[in-house]
C-alpha cells in the first residue's frame, strides 16, 4: 500500500476512535502531501513522500524547541508528540554503522581531503542513505569529524 494510501486510511481510523491528536497530525500530514502533489502535477511516490515528511518532522522540531526557549513546555511537547506520529510512517532510522559506512564510501569516492568541500561529500553520502531514514545534521556531523574539524 502507497503511503499516501496508508495515511487517508489511518486518517479515517483516527476519525471513528475519536484520536484527536492523531487526526490532526494526520490532516497536517495529508495537507502537504497534497501540497507537493499539486506543486509537481502528479501523483507522489513513496520516496517523494517521504521526503515531505522529513520536512515535515524537522519543522516540528524546530517549533518544539522554539517553544521551550519561550517557555512553553506544553506545546514543545505536543510538537514531540507529533514527530512521533509523523515519524512512525517513515523508514527505520539508519544507524550509526550505517552513516559511518556511507560516509566512508562516500570520501573513497569523491577523494576529498578538506571542509571546504564538504558539500560534495555529503551529497554522495546522502545518495547512499536513500531509503533510510537519515538526518542530514548527522551525516554532517560524521562527515566533518572524517575530514578532521
Amino acid at each position: 500500500m502507497a503511503l499516501v494510501e496508508q495515511i487517508d486510511k489511518d486518517l479515517v481510523a483516527a476519525m471513528k476512535a475519536r484520536e484527536e491528536l492523531r487526526l490532526s497530525t494526520l490532516r497536517m500530514m495529508k495537507t502537504a502531501l497534497k501540497l507537493k502533489q499539486t506543486q509537481t502535477g502528479k501523483a507522489l511516490d513513496d520516496a517523494q513522500s517521504v521526503a515531505v515528511l522529513r520536512i515535515l518532522v524537522n519543522q516540528r522540531h524546530d517549533s518544539a524547541e522554539q517553544f521551550r526557549k519561550g517557555g512553553r513546555e506544553e506545546m514543545a511537547a505536543k510538537e514531540e508528540a507529533e514527530i512521533k506520529i509523523v515519524e512512525s510512517y517513515l523508514p527505520a532510522g539508519a544507524s550509526d554503522e550505517d552513516i559511518d559506512a556511507a560516509v566512508a564510501a562516500a570520501l573513497a569516492e569523491t577523494g576529498i581531503t578538506s571542509v571546504q568541500e564538504m558539500g560534495k561529500v555529503m551529497k554522495a553520502a546522502m545518495a547512499k542513505l536513500a531509503g533510510k531514514n537519515a538526518e542530514g545534521k548527522r551525516v554532517s556531523e560524521k562527515v566533518r569529524a572524517k575530514l578532521g574539524t
